[in-house]
């Protein structure tokens, strides 16, 4: 619920979904104690529900799941996406989507890691340092075949875990997290332009 340019997070996450063309309805699983709040919020969307989540992102993630398959029972594909990336761009959305739709059973978007990253012990010792060509950062919305997001959801949420094939496609920065106060600074500089 906090404010991006005198909006809720969640009304421009929300909004970034449906103009991609290619979400018939969303599922918001919120805090239990907000879901009021947020559904007044996001009524005027029409085609969104919201659920109170659970006591991890998983659990949300099945919940979710469940009340979108009871509004769209035929969805072949589902997105699950972060509302602290509130300002992915609806061509992300369609690529995700579309990757899914040509028939990867699973597709996130990922960026290149820019940053040089360290391995580290429990004392904070560098143990070694990863060849960054092979890491991505992740992003979302993440793209799945609704069988192979009910069966992650099934093994806990690790899709490693139902052993199928992880698409990557391009991200985007304008993608961003807003968790802080400074990635918040950052995304009014985004959103305005």
């Amino acid at each position: 619920m906090v404010s991006l340019r005198g909006l809720p997070l969640v009304t421009h996450a929300v909004r970034g979904l449906l103009s991609a063309g290619r979400v018939r309805h969303v599922v918001v699983a919120a805090p239990p104690e907000h879901v009021a709040e947020v559904s007044a919020v996001l009524a005027s969307f029409g085609t969104v529900s919201v659920v109170a989540g659970g006591e991890d992102r998983t659990a949300s993630v099945r919940l979710a799941l469940r009340a979108a398959l009871t509004r769209v029972p035929d969805a072949k594909i589902v997105l699950v996406h972060d509302v602290d990336r509130a300002l992915t761009p609806s061509a992300l959305v369609r690529s995700v989507a579309d990757a899914v739709a040509a028939g990867n059973p699973a597709v996130v978007p990922v960026l290149p890691v820019t940053d040089t990253v360290k391995r580290v012990d429990a004392s904070g010792i560098i143990l070694s340092t990863p060849d960054r060509a092979d890491l991505r950062s992740l992003q979302s919305p993440q793209g799945f075949a609704t069988d192979v997001l009910r069966r992650a959801c099934a093994a806990g949420g690790v899709l490693e875990k139902v052993d199928v094939p992880v698409l990557t496609v391009p991200g985007d920065v304008a993608a961003m997290k807003i968790t802080t106060p400074f990635d918040l600074t950052v995304a009014e500089a985004v959103a305005a332009r």
